[in-house]
Order: structure tokens, then sequence, then C-alpha cells
């Protein structure tokens, strides 16, 4: 998937993610403005079009577990949203542990 972001990471703050798959057959932009930042435990924000996300970051024994809650859209059924949530955050997961 290809991405681009822009992110002000602040209360108040606004995020724009372009997201598309990789050849180009479909794309979504993803954004919205953030309710609550709490340093290594809490991000919340609501999208434009109402729905509320918070992810909660939970350290457990030198080891980091990402806990996200958001509010389904009625477009498409909840397991797919669910599905979809989840490969961002394996992503997001390859991602931090590449840097290590």
């Amino acid at each position: 998937m290809k991405m681009t972001s822009e992110n002000d990471v602040r209360v108040n703050g606004k995020f724009k993610n372009r997201m598309e798959a990789k050849d180009g057959s479909f794309g979504f932009d993803f954004e919205g403005v953030y309710d609550k930042v709490e340093l290594f435990k809490e991000l919340a924000y609501s999208m434009t079009d109402g729905r509320k996300v918070s992810t909660v970051f939970t350290e457990k024994d030198g080891k980091t577990t990402l806990s996200t809650v958001f509010d389904a859209e009625s477009e498409n059924e909840v397991e797919v949203q669910k599905q979809g949530w989840q490969v961002i955050l394996n992503s997001f997961s390859n991602y931090v542990e590449s840097k290590n």
C-alpha cells in the first residue's frame, strides 16, 4: 500500500493520510483531529465523519501492546473493518521493529 501523510500530533492537531493500493486500483483519504495525546499512553481522535478512535499503548516486561477501539462505519461489515485496522497495526509494528 502506498501512503502519504501530514500529521500534527497534538490536541486539536490535524492529520491527513492518503492510502492507496500498490497497483493504484483503489485509494482513500483518512483524516481527522486529535482529541487526546498522552505520550507513550494514548492517542485519540475524531475522524471527519464524526467517528471516534482511541489507541492505547500498554507496556509490560519491556514489550508494548497496542489496542485500538474504533467506531465502525456503516458501508462495510465490522469484520472487514477490523481486518483493515489490523493490517495498519501490523504495518506499524513491522516498521517499528525494523528500526531497532
